[in-house]
């Protein structure tokens, strides 16, 4: 699967499947709600590969196992090793297309975020690709006003292998926080 003809954006936080499905009927907008026994996002997958809307919109986060796992290794809550294994699965999934990074993140409510997920987001992420990482209010207006005006930035690093695996040497308070 070669990149897709769409912009495509991951909306994350407590509203993103309401955001997204508010989002659904905006021209230039294919808004994909992950669906519940969707095989892995297929359906997110071939949307973003089919579309020629502006913007493909979905709530499918390719990292949210890499970003559970980094924020319960530096919380204590998460098993020795769990960090390890989600670095893999996700660069598994990469490698084998089943998944792809997005164009942009769009952060829902980050003000409502505990530490160590701000640092995730506007840390740890915004670091690896800044302007790729964008707060936002938690609603579809809000969402739709913010796609007309994102800022390009460079790419994820490529390949995303050292970056990832690297992750357990990046503590919450020395990825600084970007502005956002």
């Amino acid at each position: 699967m070669g990149r897709p003809n769409s912009t495509v954006v991951v909306i994350v936080g407590e509203q993103a499947g309401r955001v997204v499905a508010a989002l659904d009927g905006l021209a230039n907008v294919r808004a994909v709600p992950h669906a519940a026994g969707d095989d892995g996002g297929r359906r997110v997958r071939e949307a973003a590969a089919q579309s020629h809307a502006a913007y493909v919109v979905h709530d499918l986060d390719p990292l949210a196992g890499v970003g559970a796992a980094w924020a319960g290794f530096f919380d204590g809550t998460a098993p020795t090793g769990t960090l390890e294994v989600a670095v893999e699965a996700a660069l598994s999934a990469l490698r084998t297309e089943a998944s792809a990074l997005p164009d942009y993140y769009v952060v829902l409510d980050p003000d409502g975020l505990g530490d160590t997920a701000k640092h995730w987001w506007f840390g740890v992420l915004a670091g690896a690709s800044p302007n790729r990482v964008v707060p936002a209010a938690p609603s579809a207006a809000a969402v739709r006003d913010l796609l007309a005006g994102l800022h390009s930035g460079r790419w994820w690093p490529d390949p995303p292998d050292q970056w990832l695996r690297g992750l357990g040497g990046v503590v919450p308070d020395r990825a600084p926080l970007s502005a956002g």
